[in-house]
């Protein structure tokens, strides 16, 4: 018992992954929400605006103005999100 204790516990002193690990770790949580969280809210966008086009054709031209102008403030909001967490996890 006591051989097997003195040649385990070496090996159980040892760290389990090193410390940057965790923020590597952190880092993909951290951009795989940002880009779920955008791919979901253009997805909505995209799909509201068809299904308004859909039921009024005539209105299309301004839903689809509408629609690029906030895919396109959702995904500068993802990018500054992923910058940010570049710059924190650095």
């Amino acid at each position: 018992m006591i051989a097997a204790m003195s040649v385990t516990a070496p090996v159980m002193a040892q760290d389990a992954a090193p410390a940057g690990a965790a923020m590597d770790l952190g880092k993909s949580l951290g951009a795989g929400l940002v880009i779920l969280g955008a791919g979901l809210g253009i997805g909505k966008i995209g799909g509201a605006a068809v299904e308004a086009m859909s039921r009024q054709p005539e209105a299309s031209g301004n839903i689809q103005t509408g629609m690029i102008i906030s895919a396109a403030l959702i995904e500068g909001a993802a990018f500054f999100a992923l910058a940010l967490i570049g710059f924190i996890f650095a």
